[in-house]
């Protein structure tokens, strides 16, 4: 059973799947006074601003954090740019909507943020599941 908590400040909600987490911490990096992951509620959504909050969401690397925007017809969590990017020693980024087949031929949509691993000890391939912390990938 999946754990999903949501934390909403009126103008956008942030939604926070817990199995997808693979804990980067790049949130608490970037944003440390919203995202505080050793207090309860770890999410402080009146901490920072909707716009400082939307682009901190944007940067999960495992999609475990995304965020909708409250008002009705606002469509703008629809909007991401297509971009990759290369984690250093970590995942394989990419950011937008796609198409995941599997080599079974499941098919699965994946929005925002998803993070493929690089190192190959990944117990979820092809997505990343922190394993390369484990193992001292470098890369």
């Amino acid at each position: 059973m999946s754990k999903i908590k949501e934390y909403s400040n009126g103008e956008t909600t942030v939604v926070w799947e817990a199995e997808k987490c693979i804990h980067s911490a790049i949130c608490a990096k970037g944003l440390s006074q919203v995202f505080r992951p050793k207090e309860r509620p770890w999410v402080k959504i009146d901490a920072a601003s909707t716009d400082a909050i939307i682009n901190q969401v944007k940067q999960c690397p495992s999609g475990a954090l995304r965020y909708y925007m409250n008002a009705e017809g606002d469509n703008a969590s629809e909007t991401l740019e297509t971009k990759v990017e290369v984690m250093k020693n970590g995942p394989l980024l990419v950011y937008g909507t796609l198409k995941v087949i599997r080599k079974d031929g499941a098919e699965e949509t994946k929005n925002k943020t998803t993070a493929f691993c690089r190192c190959g000890a990944s117990a979820n391939k092809p997505y990343c599941d922190g394993a390369h912390v484990k193992v001292e990938f470098e890369g």
